[in-house]
Protein backbone atom coordinates (compact mmCIF):
# COMPACT_ATOMS: atom_id res chain seq x y z
CA UNK A 1 0.00 0.00 0.00
CA UNK A 2 2.85 2.37 0.80
CA UNK A 3 4.42 1.61 -2.58
CA UNK A 4 1.14 2.25 -4.38
CA UNK A 5 0.63 5.52 -2.51
CA UNK A 6 4.18 6.62 -3.33
CA UNK A 7 3.66 5.77 -7.01
CA UNK A 8 0.43 7.77 -7.18
CA UNK A 9 2.07 10.75 -5.48
CA UNK A 10 4.98 10.57 -7.92
CA UNK A 11 2.56 10.53 -10.88
CA UNK A 12 0.73 13.49 -9.39
CA UNK A 13 3.96 15.46 -8.88
CA UNK A 14 5.21 14.68 -12.38
CA UNK A 15 1.89 15.66 -13.96
CA UNK A 16 1.97 18.96 -12.07
CA UNK A 17 5.43 19.63 -13.51
CA UNK A 18 4.31 18.73 -17.03
CA UNK A 19 1.34 21.08 -16.74
CA UNK A 20 3.67 23.92 -15.76
CA UNK A 21 6.00 23.09 -18.62
CA UNK A 22 3.09 23.35 -21.05
CA UNK A 23 2.11 26.65 -19.44
CA UNK A 24 5.67 27.85 -20.03
CA UNK A 25 5.42 26.59 -23.60
CA UNK A 26 2.28 28.62 -24.16
CA UNK A 27 4.00 31.69 -22.77
CA UNK A 28 6.97 31.48 -25.13
CA UNK A 29 4.69 30.71 -28.08
CA UNK A 30 2.84 33.95 -27.37
CA UNK A 31 6.13 35.79 -26.92
CA UNK A 32 7.30 34.67 -30.34
CA UNK A 33 4.04 35.54 -32.09
CA UNK A 34 3.90 38.95 -30.41
CA UNK A 35 7.55 39.63 -31.23
CA UNK A 36 6.92 38.91 -34.91
CA UNK A 37 3.87 41.18 -34.86
CA UNK A 38 6.10 43.91 -33.43
CA UNK A 39 8.59 43.35 -36.24
CA UNK A 40 5.80 43.58 -38.79
CA UNK A 41 3.98 46.67 -37.53
CA UNK A 42 6.52 48.32 -35.20
CA UNK A 43 4.39 48.37 -32.04
CA UNK A 44 6.74 49.64 -29.31
CA UNK A 45 4.34 48.96 -26.44
CA UNK A 46 3.85 45.35 -27.47
CA UNK A 47 7.61 44.95 -27.91
CA UNK A 48 8.17 46.22 -24.37
CA UNK A 49 5.55 43.75 -23.09
CA UNK A 50 7.35 40.85 -24.79
CA UNK A 51 10.60 41.98 -23.16
CA UNK A 52 8.96 42.22 -19.72
CA UNK A 53 7.35 38.79 -20.06
CA UNK A 54 10.78 37.20 -20.38
CA UNK A 55 11.25 37.75 -16.65
CA UNK A 56 8.18 35.60 -15.95
CA UNK A 57 9.50 32.86 -18.25
CA UNK A 58 12.88 32.95 -16.50
CA UNK A 59 11.25 32.67 -13.08
CA UNK A 60 9.18 29.72 -14.23
CA UNK A 61 12.35 28.01 -15.46
CA UNK A 62 13.91 28.38 -12.01
CA UNK A 63 10.79 27.05 -10.28
CA UNK A 64 10.50 24.05 -12.59
CA UNK A 65 14.19 23.16 -12.29
CA UNK A 66 13.79 23.22 -8.52
CA UNK A 67 10.67 21.04 -8.64
CA UNK A 68 12.38 18.50 -10.90
CA UNK A 69 15.42 18.35 -8.62
CA UNK A 70 13.25 17.82 -5.55
CA UNK A 71 11.25 15.12 -7.33
CA UNK A 72 14.43 13.20 -8.13
CA UNK A 73 15.64 13.45 -4.51
CA UNK A 74 12.30 12.58 -2.89
CA UNK A 75 11.13 9.81 -5.22
CA UNK A 76 14.43 8.38 -6.49
CA UNK A 77 12.74 7.38 -9.78
CA UNK A 78 13.68 4.21 -11.66
CA UNK A 79 15.31 4.31 -15.10
CA UNK A 80 12.25 5.08 -17.25
CA UNK A 81 10.88 7.70 -14.88
CA UNK A 82 14.30 9.28 -14.43
CA UNK A 83 14.59 9.52 -18.21
CA UNK A 84 11.29 11.41 -18.31
CA UNK A 85 12.40 13.89 -15.67
CA UNK A 86 15.79 14.51 -17.28
CA UNK A 87 14.15 15.08 -20.67
CA UNK A 88 11.67 17.47 -19.06
CA UNK A 89 14.52 19.49 -17.57
CA UNK A 90 16.05 19.80 -21.05
CA UNK A 91 12.70 20.90 -22.51
CA UNK A 92 12.47 23.60 -19.85
CA UNK A 93 15.91 24.90 -20.85
CA UNK A 94 14.95 25.02 -24.53
CA UNK A 95 11.74 26.87 -23.75
CA UNK A 96 13.66 29.49 -21.76
CA UNK A 97 16.01 29.98 -24.70
CA UNK A 98 13.06 30.37 -27.08
CA UNK A 99 11.87 33.16 -24.81
CA UNK A 100 15.31 34.75 -25.07
CA UNK A 101 15.19 34.62 -28.88
CA UNK A 102 11.70 36.12 -28.95
CA UNK A 103 12.97 38.92 -26.71
CA UNK A 104 15.81 39.59 -29.16
CA UNK A 105 13.27 39.94 -31.97
CA UNK A 106 11.17 42.33 -29.88
CA UNK A 107 14.22 44.46 -29.03
CA UNK A 108 15.19 44.63 -32.70
CA UNK A 109 11.64 45.58 -33.71
CA UNK A 110 11.60 48.31 -31.07
CA UNK A 111 14.94 49.66 -32.29
CA UNK A 112 13.78 49.70 -35.93
CA UNK A 113 10.59 51.55 -35.05
CA UNK A 114 12.42 54.05 -32.84
CA UNK A 115 14.80 54.82 -35.71
CA UNK A 116 11.89 55.23 -38.08
CA UNK A 117 13.03 52.36 -40.32
CA UNK A 118 10.49 50.78 -42.66
CA UNK A 119 10.14 47.09 -41.78
CA UNK A 120 7.30 45.83 -44.01
CA UNK A 121 9.49 44.55 -46.87
CA UNK A 122 11.95 43.01 -44.45
CA UNK A 123 9.12 41.29 -42.59
CA UNK A 124 8.06 39.72 -45.89
CA UNK A 125 11.57 38.29 -46.21
CA UNK A 126 11.19 36.35 -42.95
CA UNK A 127 7.44 35.72 -43.03
CA UNK A 128 7.70 32.19 -44.47
CA UNK A 129 10.37 31.02 -42.05
CA UNK A 130 8.52 32.65 -39.14
CA UNK A 131 5.27 30.85 -39.98
CA UNK A 132 7.02 27.50 -40.42
CA UNK A 133 8.87 27.91 -37.13
CA UNK A 134 5.74 28.95 -35.25
CA UNK A 135 3.93 25.85 -36.53
CA UNK A 136 6.92 23.67 -35.63
CA UNK A 137 7.05 25.02 -32.08
CA UNK A 138 3.32 24.49 -31.60
CA UNK A 139 3.51 20.92 -32.92
CA UNK A 140 6.57 20.15 -30.78
CA UNK A 141 4.70 21.21 -27.66
CA UNK A 142 1.71 19.14 -28.77
CA UNK A 143 3.96 16.10 -29.25
CA UNK A 144 5.42 16.67 -25.78
CA UNK A 145 1.96 16.96 -24.23
CA UNK A 146 0.81 13.68 -25.81
CA UNK A 147 4.16 11.81 -25.87
CA UNK A 148 3.59 11.40 -29.61
CA UNK A 149 6.91 10.13 -30.96
CA UNK A 150 5.57 9.77 -34.51
CA UNK A 151 4.69 13.44 -34.67
CA UNK A 152 8.06 14.26 -33.13
CA UNK A 153 9.86 12.30 -35.87
CA UNK A 154 8.04 14.25 -38.57
CA UNK A 155 9.02 17.55 -36.95
CA UNK A 156 12.73 16.83 -37.05
CA UNK A 157 12.72 16.81 -40.85
CA UNK A 158 11.07 20.24 -40.88
CA UNK A 159 14.11 21.81 -39.24
CA UNK A 160 16.15 21.16 -42.40
CA UNK A 161 13.56 23.12 -44.40
CA UNK A 162 13.84 26.05 -41.98
CA UNK A 163 17.65 25.95 -42.19
CA UNK A 164 17.46 26.04 -46.00
CA UNK A 165 15.09 29.02 -45.90
CA UNK A 166 17.40 30.81 -43.47
CA UNK A 167 20.38 30.43 -45.79
CA UNK A 168 18.30 31.79 -48.67
CA UNK A 169 17.35 34.86 -46.58
CA UNK A 170 21.00 35.48 -45.76
CA UNK A 171 21.98 35.40 -49.44
CA UNK A 172 19.20 37.82 -50.38
CA UNK A 173 20.06 40.28 -47.63
CA UNK A 174 23.76 40.26 -48.53
CA UNK A 175 22.80 41.01 -52.13
CA UNK A 176 20.65 43.96 -51.01
CA UNK A 177 23.47 45.40 -48.94
CA UNK A 178 25.94 45.09 -51.78
CA UNK A 179 23.58 46.76 -54.25
CA UNK A 180 22.48 49.58 -51.94
CA UNK A 181 24.65 50.40 -48.89
CA UNK A 182 21.79 52.48 -47.47
CA UNK A 183 20.00 49.21 -46.61
CA UNK A 184 22.87 47.84 -44.52
CA UNK A 185 21.58 48.88 -41.09
CA UNK A 186 18.05 47.55 -41.56
CA UNK A 187 19.29 44.45 -43.41
CA UNK A 188 21.59 43.58 -40.50
CA UNK A 189 18.66 43.89 -38.10
CA UNK A 190 16.64 41.58 -40.34
CA UNK A 191 19.53 39.11 -40.28
CA UNK A 192 19.42 39.11 -36.47
CA UNK A 193 15.68 38.44 -36.58
CA UNK A 194 16.07 35.63 -39.12
CA UNK A 195 18.81 34.05 -37.02
CA UNK A 196 16.63 34.24 -33.89
CA UNK A 197 13.80 32.53 -35.78
CA UNK A 198 16.16 29.82 -37.02
CA UNK A 199 17.38 29.23 -33.46
CA UNK A 200 13.77 28.89 -32.24
CA UNK A 201 13.35 26.17 -34.87
CA UNK A 202 16.44 24.43 -33.48
CA UNK A 203 14.99 24.50 -29.97
CA UNK A 204 11.65 23.15 -31.23
CA UNK A 205 13.56 20.29 -32.89
CA UNK A 206 15.31 19.62 -29.57
CA UNK A 207 11.95 19.28 -27.85
CA UNK A 208 10.86 16.76 -30.49
CA UNK A 209 14.07 14.79 -29.93
CA UNK A 210 13.40 14.64 -26.18
CA UNK A 211 9.92 13.23 -26.86
CA UNK A 212 11.52 10.39 -28.84
CA UNK A 213 14.03 9.85 -26.04
CA UNK A 214 11.25 9.51 -23.47
CA UNK A 215 9.03 7.21 -25.54
CA UNK A 216 11.63 5.06 -27.31
CA UNK A 217 14.62 5.37 -25.00
CA UNK A 218 17.00 6.37 -27.81
CA UNK A 219 19.00 9.55 -28.07
CA UNK A 220 18.85 10.73 -31.69
CA UNK A 221 20.76 13.98 -31.25
CA UNK A 222 23.44 14.35 -33.94
CA UNK A 223 21.99 11.36 -35.82
CA UNK A 224 21.67 11.30 -39.60
CA UNK A 225 18.09 11.66 -40.96
CA UNK A 226 17.91 8.03 -42.13
CA UNK A 227 18.90 6.64 -38.74
CA UNK A 228 16.45 8.95 -37.01
CA UNK A 229 13.58 7.58 -39.07
CA UNK A 230 14.52 3.90 -38.90
CA UNK A 231 16.02 3.65 -35.45
CA UNK A 232 19.35 2.13 -34.45
CA UNK A 233 20.80 -0.58 -36.65
CA UNK A 234 20.58 -4.16 -35.44
CA UNK A 235 23.77 -6.20 -35.08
Amino acid sequence: MMGEHSSKQYDHDLEAIRSKVLLMGGMVETQFLDAMTCFRIGNVERAERVIREDDAVNQLEVQLDDQCSHLIVRRQPAANDLRTIMATIKVITDLERIGDEATKIARTAKSLHTRGAVTVNHYEMVRTIATATSDMLHDALDAFARNDHNQALQLIAQDAVIDHEFRSIMRNLITFMMEDPRTISTALDTMWVAKAIERIGDHAKNIAEYVIYVVEGRDIRHSKPASVATGPEEN
